[in-house]
């Protein structure tokens, strides 16, 4: 199934990452502790994180052009953020370092058994954006923009706008926050969690879900990351269903997962992939993702990538 929108042919970067960067401590521990209890932990990690300059991170690291636009604290979590990013490649030239702002972090208790994870975090207010302080004149510089609608009236602004210059938009989507809604109209690829449906509509079963958000919002493309399962997805009237791929050498952690989805579903739609194909990257890259701690530490490169695609060993 060919996408349901044209993109543009050329621009200076392939994907512009507008929203959330952290700094995550990783905490693996042997069985997830129970409440009032205490539990020695097996590992420790501190690593760069955050949805959308991880995903930025994922497509440069597979041969994209891309740019992260987000505000880090003026200390030492926004160092190594920042520094991420540099060594990856990723232009950072519009982001900011705030004095006084602390850097996203965020703890991350994961589970050895199964590499699950449990996520503590928090977000200084001064890292947000305005409606009057969202970065337009890098959208006529795109082919795709990228978010997370954490700064609502923000990425409005900007999806505005990347509608008029034809634009595509994407949003990473795992919560709700204030204004997200109006915002919603505007996104052309809306990629959710599994439990996003349940906090806009209550109890609902997923193909149901993704139906009422293709017709309430007007999303060419609707999904939801389903973990092991894989994903489920809506376009052009069709639902589209891809397994999940097995972890090589077992899941060591799930932290980033749904933003290393992201990055293989936009990397299938930058190299003129059918959506089946882009599903079938966007599991594939979340896989890879899950090989070692950390939400990039195991990012694929494009030799990865195409090395498990092709071995076909999808659960």
């Amino acid at each position: 199934m060919k996408f349901p929108f044209d993109m543009r042919a050329a621009a200076e970067f392939d994907v512009v990452g507008f929203g959330t960067n952290a700094v995550d401590f990783l905490i693996q521990v042997s069985a997830y502790p129970e409440f009032n209890s205490k539990v020695r932990l097996d590992q420790y990690t501190q690593a760069a994180g955050g949805e959308v300059a991880t995903t930025m991170a994922g497509l440069q690291r597979l041969g994209a052009k891309t740019a992260y636009i987000g505000r880090f604290g003026k200390d030492e979590a926004g160092e190594i953020g920042l520094r991420s990013l540099l060594d990856e490649g990723v232009d950072v030239s519009l982001s900011e370092s705030i004095r006084g702002a602390a850097t996203q972090i965020a703890f991350i208790i994961i589970d050895a058994r199964n590499g699950e994870r449990t996520v503590i975090w928090n977000r200084d207010e001064r890292l947000g954006y305005s409606a009057e302080e969202a970065p337009i004149s890098i959208v006529e510089k795109t082919r795709i923009l990228h978010f997370t609608p954490h700064d609502a009236a923000a990425c409005l602004v900007l999806a505005k706008r990347a509608r008029s210059e034809g634009v595509i938009v994407s949003a990473d989507i795992d919560n709700i926050f204030e204004g997200a809604e109006e915002l919603f109209g505007y996104v052309d690829i809306f990629l959710a969690s599994s439990d996003l449906p349940g906090k806009l509509f209550g109890p609902i079963e997923a193909k149901k879900a993704l139906l009422a958000i293709n017709k309430r919002f007007g999303c060419p493309i609707v999904g939801l990351t389903l973990g092991t399962s894989g994903s489920l997805i809506f376009c052009n009237g069709a639902f589209i269903e891809s397994p999940g791929f097995d972890v090589p050498g077992g899941c060591k952690d799930t932290t980033g997962a749904g933003d290393s989805f992201r990055v293989g579903f936009l990397h299938g739609l930058l190299n003129g992939k059918s959506v089946e194909a882009s599903c079938t990257m966007a599991n594939a890259v979340a896989a890879l993702k899950c090989r070692a701690i950390g939400a990039r530490t195991a990012l694929p490169t494009a030799d990865e990538l195409d090395h498990l695609i092709s071995g076909k060993s999808s659960t």
